[in-house]
C-alpha cells in the first residue's frame, strides 16, 4: 500500500500534461523539449519520462526506469526513518515498601529497557497515609538510580508530584570496548629472557 501512495505522487509518460518539459539526467542533455520529443527520447532509452518537479516552469522531468525510481525513493525514505531516533519512555512503578524480590525483578526489567535504548521513568506511588513514607520512597528511587549507573544517567532527580515521586533515567551511550590482549607478566618476562638467551 505504501508503494501505491508513492506511485500516485508522480506523473509519468502520457500522464504529463505540460506542452514542454525540462529534462535533467546523467546521459541526456539538460534542456527544454516538447512533450512529444521528451516521450520519444524516453522510448529510445527504453525508460519512462517521470515528472519530478511539476511546479517548475517548465516542469522538470527525468528519463529513468519508473520502478527503479520508486525503489530509490523508498530506500531514501527508509534511511531517513532510520536516522530518526524514536525514544520510548517505559514506566516502572514501586510501592513505598517494595520488597527486595520485587525490586530486583523491576531492576532487571529496567536494565532491559535501557539496553533497548528506551528511557525509564520510575515512580513510587503513595496510597492514602503511605505519603508518610515519602523519605523511604526517595531512598528507594535513589538506590534504583545508583544500581543502574552502569546503564543509565539521571535526567531528573526524585520529585514529588501529587501522590507520585518520580525519577527519570535515560540510557548511557554505548561505548565501543577495544579488546586488549593482556599477557601474563611472567609469560612476558620469560619470553624476553628466552630471546636474550638465544642472542
Amino acid at each position: 500500500m505504501k508503494n501505491d501512495s508513492l506511485k500516485g505522487q508522480y506523473r509519468i509518460n502520457e500522464q504529463i500534461r505540460a506542452k514542454e518539459v525540462r529534462i535533467v539526467g546523467d546521459e541526456i542533455e539538460s534542456k527544454v523539449y516538447t512533450i512529444a520529443q521528451a516521450l520519444r527520447l524516453a522510448e529510445e532509452h527504453e525508460a519512462d519520462l517521470v515528472e519530478i518537479s511539476p511546479n517548475a516552469q517548465p516542469p522538470v522531468c527525468r528519463i529513468i526506469d519508473y520502478s527503479k525510481f520508486l525503489y530509490q525513493l523508498k530506500k531514501r525514505q527508509k534511511e531517513q526513518k532510520a536516522k530518526q531516533v524514536k525514544v520510548n519512555v517505559k514506566e516502572i512503578r514501586f510501592g513505598p515498601q517494595t520488597d527486595d524480590h520485587d525490586y530486583n525483578f523491576k531492576l532487571k526489567h529496567a536494565i532491559g529497557f535501557l539496553e533497548d535504548g528506551d528511557k525509564v521513568k520510575a515512580y513510587v506511588f503513595f496510597k492514602g497515609r503511605s505519603i508518610l513514607f515519602k523519605e523511604q520512597g526517595e531512598v528507594l528511587l535513589l538506590r534504583f538510580a545508583n544500581d543502574l549507573e552502569d546503564y543509565a544517567k539521571v535526567d531528573q532527580m526524585p520529585i514529588l508530584e501529587g501522590k507520585r515521586m518520580t525519577i527519570q533515567l535515560s540510557p548511557k551511550k554505548k561505548e565501543i570496548h577495544k579488546k586488549i590482549v593482556v599477557q601474563k607478566p611472567d609469560e612476558k618476562v620469560s619470553s624476553l629472557l628466552d630471546k636474550k638467551e638465544e642472542e
